[in-house]
């Protein structure tokens, strides 16, 4: 009885996670952005005009990237739950290492030429907020992974000894 119960609360956790994963790694790219824009305060009237332009126009450009970009990460982010799952793997390493390595992946399967782009040519930001993403996932449903595990031994049950 318990284990139907603990798959229902899988299919409920584990989409929950992604979601707040992908928040999680949307709130690190937008305060990366907005200590960038900060750098620029103290410049010139001129200056802050010309990169409030280019603000307005790369929004969309920087939209499109990342569901660019989501099409790889995503895929990969999937098949790292997907392994978590189904070997119960509950370490906050592995999700975290999951996030990064899925973000990396991501922008490293990006198909047209972006030199000179400071924000496309270097990927640590789109890495921390992999790794954020990866941290909020274990927190929701990566700590509790496997739905065949429990979470911890009931009381007065022991192991039998595979001697």
């Amino acid at each position: 009885m318990d284990t139907p119960l603990r798959f229902i609360l899988r299919l409920f956790l584990v989409p929950l996670g992604g979601v707040l994963a992908i928040v999680a790694g949307i709130i690190v790219l937008a305060v990366a952005f907005w200590i960038g824009l900060l750098a620029f305060a103290d410049a010139s009237a001129d200056v802050q005009q010309e990169w409030s332009e280019a603000f307005v126009t790369a929004v969309p450009m920087l939209v499109m990237f990342l569901a660019i970009m989501a099409k790889y990460s995503l895929t990969v982010a999937a098949i790292g739950v997907l392994i978590s799952e189904a070997f119960a793997l509950r370490s906050w390493i592995y999700h975290t290492a999951n996030g990064a390595l899925a973000a990396w992946i991501g922008w490293s399967q990006i198909p047209w030429d972006t030199e000179g782009n400071r924000v496309f040519t270097n990927p640590t930001t789109l890495i921390a907020a992999g790794l954020a993403g990866g941290l909020a996932y274990w927190a929701i449903a990566g700590w509790s992974a496997g739905f065949w595990k429990p979470t911890r031994q009931p009381a007065g049950v022991q192991r039998p000894n595979s001697a």
